[in-house]
């Protein structure tokens, strides 16, 4: 529902999701990114004459994977590739192969938390094979742009849901799930700066409980979950204008400027005809059976829902910080070798200790939980270190810091660097009298029921001790005095 309580949005996602196979569709050609542009070209792509496709079974293989996931009605057993024919620079055939009439996966489901934190079923229509096109350059040359054919042909499956998302934070979140669900996968890394997983969006708006849909438009290209709400908040607030003026909303494709915070024209959206799709001539049906689909199951990781029971029922992590972990498919498989190798140290130490001064580590590093230089040896010793008392909390930060980088283990520096907690009860009562003594107008408040006073006292001692007593000890001492 939007502002207005006179209109009610509609919003359909096409998902973009590029496969994360190491050559293109229909050819051996290297899909690695971020190549000088243009040399990652084979004839097939540049269109050469006589040059014919063969299909990548990975990329089908993985658009079953997908299917499983999301609980799809439909795996077909034979599919079929069409051409989408129109002309543009990017795509030197001129047209895009892709799969129209025969897809190979429909009518899946996926739930999703609406704003209420109901469940919401969202069905998604189909994912269906096709070959992305180039990348048109517009800001390199002053007076002409330029063409990158490296993306050309290289294999995306196209998620699109049905009209059931009813406002920009749902169409977000549905399209984070999706996200989850293809990482998880191992299908498709997800990096959206890159353009790995990027969407257009179909928004209308109508007058609530009106049952007929409003006049969609399309949002095309959307690489950021900011800017995917952005976008269509923007569209439903032009939408709405338009029509409270006695204006028309024209069925178009437009695109979001990020600068500007604005959607504008890009051209004429007719019927899907105009792409006078048929058949592909040179590429056969692909015909499967039933076991063929079943040996894929075995690919079907475990999911951040389920990982999110686990978390908290099974190893009482709280479940904000389960969610956290769960989602990020890195920290969770990092998290979960880490409690595999755990024997003191409880999994809840653990979680908290990656939520904090790990992803501090990470994020003032600028690196990925799968680049870190931390591996989980290193990270279990420290935890056990925790677990038996022989540093406190506040070491433990400064030797995770030092273990960065290093193959170096928390009993080496903890060693090396005289780092051990002071837990003699001898050296501590000869520190806190010492303490007390220096400090007689704070003990005489302490003694009086100022308890601020008793932190103070802590304070004093960790701080002595350069963070190595043991604070349970300290206090201990401290109520004895």
């Amino acid at each position: 529902m939007n502002n207005s309580t006179q209109w009610e949005t509609v919003i359909g996602l096409e998902i973009h999701t590029q496969l994360k196979t190491n050559s293109k569709l229909f050819a051996g050609t290297d899909t690695t990114y971020g190549a000088s542009p243009n040399s990652h070209v084979s004839m097939l792509e540049a269109a050469m004459p006589g040059t014919l496709p063969v299909f990548n079974e990975k990329v089908l293989r993985y658009a079953i994977r997908f299917g499983l996931a999301v609980g799809a009605k439909v795996i077909a057993k034979e599919s079929t590739f069409d051409r989408k024919n129109y002309f543009y620079p990017d795509s030197p055939k001129g047209y895009q192969i892709t799969q129209l009439n025969h897809p190979i996966v429909e009518h899946g489901t996926l739930t999703i938390q609406d704003k209420n934190g109901n469940d919401k079923i969202i069905r998604i229509n189909r994912a269906h094979i096709e070959e992305d096109a180039g990348k048109s350059v517009h800001d390199k040359y002053a007076e002409f742009s330029g063409i990158d054919l490296n993306r050309c042909g290289t294999p995306l499956i196209e998620i699109v849901s049905e009209p059931d998302l009813s406002s920009a934070k749902e169409a977000v979140t549905y399209m984070k799930e999706i996200h989850s669900i293809v990482t998880h996968l191992g299908i498709c890394d997800g990096n959206l700066q890159e353009g790995s997983f990027r969407c257009d969006a179909n928004v209308s708006i109508r007058p609530v409980g009106q049952n007929e849909l409003g006049t969609r438009t399309e949002l095309k290209n959307i690489n950021s979950f900011r800017f995917v709400e952005k976008a269509i908040n923007i569209e439903i607030k032009r939408q709405i204008k338009l029509l409270e003026s006695g204006g028309k909303v024209t069925q178009e494709t437009r695109l979001y400027d990020s600068d500007k915070n604005e959607t504008r024209p890009m051209r004429s959206k007719e019927e899907a005809n105009d792409y006078r799709y048929f058949p592909d001539p040179d590429l056969l049906p692909v015909v499967i059976d039933q076991a063929y689909i079943d040996n894929e199951k075995q690919y079907i990781p475990e999911f951040p829902a389920a990982k999110i029971i686990r978390y908290t029922q099974g190893l009482e992590i709280k479940p904000d910080d389960a969610k956290i972990i769960a989602q990020d498919k890195s920290l969770a498989e990092f998290f979960d070798e880490t409690v595999k190798s755990l024997k003191q140290a409880k999994a809840k130490t653990a979680a908290n200790m990656l939520l904090g001064e790990f992803s501090a580590l990470l994020n003032s590093n600028d690196v990925k939980v799968e680049d870190n230089n931390l591996n989980v040896a290193q990270f279990v010793g420290l935890l056990e270190a925790l677990a038996e008392g022989k540093i406190s909390h506040k070491i433990a930060k400064t030797i995770i810091e030092k273990m960065w980088g290093t193959n170096l283990l928390a009993e080496e520096i903890i060693k090396t660097e005289g780092l051990g907690q002071v837990s003699d009860s001898g050296e501590l009562e000869t520190i806190v009298k010492e303490i007390i003594n220096n400090n007689q107008s704070q003990f005489a408040a302490y003694k009086e029921g100022d308890m601020k006073m008793f932190n103070y006292f802590v304070g004093q001692v960790m701080k002595q001790t350069k963070g190595r007593a043991n604070p349970a000890q300290v206090k201990t001492i401290l109520e004895k005095s």
